[in-house]
């Protein structure tokens, strides 16, 4: 069988072998009920604090700062909700390229007449127009809640978070970060940092899925989101996702051990692939600021739309290489990419992610480049 060749890290990653081992006690003999009052029940509750402690103390955050939840999407429906709901905010700055849990998250909250929206617009090369940003916070009569992720999960453009969060504070707006790109990818240093809000996805570092952090700042005050029981300090009521828990703080506490290695690596595979592509492909492009601000793990590439590249990302997975698409505009079920129509309205090309990890190589960017040639 040939082997399989995955460069859509960004949209999951493998489970580190390390993290199921940690996970495993949780998943056979200390299976307790963390609400439970009994040893086998405290054992459990053990595991969760231990790994709220080590999450908190990686991000240097306050552990009570710390909330599990199910991942980044319920991590910024709290967030944004609340913000709404709990803190006076009436007006909501976001951008038009951010991810689904937010752009429908401060769309429903509009429609529901709940709050103001306003868009910051985008530059050409794809990162947040600061200035304009400035000027909508300026012009708001209302308390603001600004929600911008830190990194774009399509193109890779990063933003200075401390730059965002300290124009925030200039005008009395909450701010929530969907740093779900950048958590465990990033160092943290949360008590210096002026965000109320971030979130977290384990599966996007070599943890398990179904499970995510919200950072909410001491100096917030908010209602819970779910209902129904007293976990999470009364903030997330159900019971607590026990193995998904201890696997998150393990697969943070290796992204930040090894961070150096990985992203040397990774980082040298990523340019790799745009030298590459550029050398061999004609046409080629790349979306959004892939050299500069950016994430180390995603190149967002265009290649010229022709009959054998409309079947792209199909003639890829025939052989057996994971890509994620996005490009401006496509036919059928797939509605094409709101960030790439965004920054690079072009009918006449046709848009793939390739997203690395650790576990990738410059034998398979040739493999994958040598494929691409063919196709295209």
């Amino acid at each position: 069988m040939t082997p399989r060749i995955y460069f859509d890290n960004a949209a999951t990653t493998a489970l580190d072998p390390e993290v199921l081992e940690a996970m495993m006690p949780y998943l056979t003999s200390n299976f307790g009920n963390p609400s439970s009052i009994y040893s086998y029940g405290r054992e459990s509750r053990m595991g969760i604090e231990a790994a709220r402690k080590s999450v908190a103390k990686i991000l240097n955050a306050h552990p009570a700062e710390i909330f599990f939840t199910s991942g980044g999407t319920e991590s910024s429906n709290t967030a944004i909700t609340a913000a709404i709901k709990d803190l006076g905010c009436k007006h909501i700055i976001s951008s038009p390229i951010e991810h689904h849990a937010t752009l429908h998250t401060v769309e429903h909250l509009y429609q529901a007449g709940e709050a103001a929206l306003s868009y910051v617009k985008i530059l050409p090369n794809g990162h947040i127009d600061l200035a304009d940003l400035e000027s909508i916070l300026s012009n708001s009569k209302e308390k603001c809640l600004v929600t911008l992720m830190h990194a774009n999960n399509e193109i890779g453009n990063m933003f200075d978070i401390n730059v965002v969060g300290n124009l925030c504070k200039k005008y009395n707006a909450i701010f929530h970060s969907d740093t779900v790109q950048t958590v465990g990818h990033f160092p943290f240093d949360l008590r210096n940092t002026p965000v109320h809000f971030i979130t977290g996805a384990g599966h996007k570092f070599h943890g398990p899925k179904g499970v995510g952090i919200l950072y909410i700042n001491e100096n917030v005050r908010i209602k819970p989101f779910i209902n129904g029981g007293s976990q999470e300090r009364n903030m997330r009521a159900g019971t607590e996702n026990l193995y998904g828990i201890v696997g998150f703080a393990k697969a943070l506490e290796l992204a930040t051990t090894h961070h150096e290695a990985h992203v040397n690596h990774i980082k040298e595979i990523k340019h790799y692939m745009y030298d590459q592509l550029k050398k061999h492909i004609k046409g080629v492009s790349f979306n959004g600021d892939p050299l500069g601000n950016s994430l180390y793990t995603v190149l967002s590439v265009s290649f010229p739309k022709s009959e054998k590249s409309e079947m792209l990302l199909f003639n890829l997975d025939i052989n057996h290489i994971c890509a994620s698409g996005g490009s401006a505009c496509t036919s059928g079920a797939d509605a094409g990419s709101h960030v790439i129509r965004c920054i690079n309205h072009n009918p006449n090309q046709v848009t793939v992610r390739f997203s690395f990890s650790k576990n990738n190589t410059k034998d398979e960017v040739d493999i994958v480049v040598e494929k691409l040639k063919e196709v295209i």
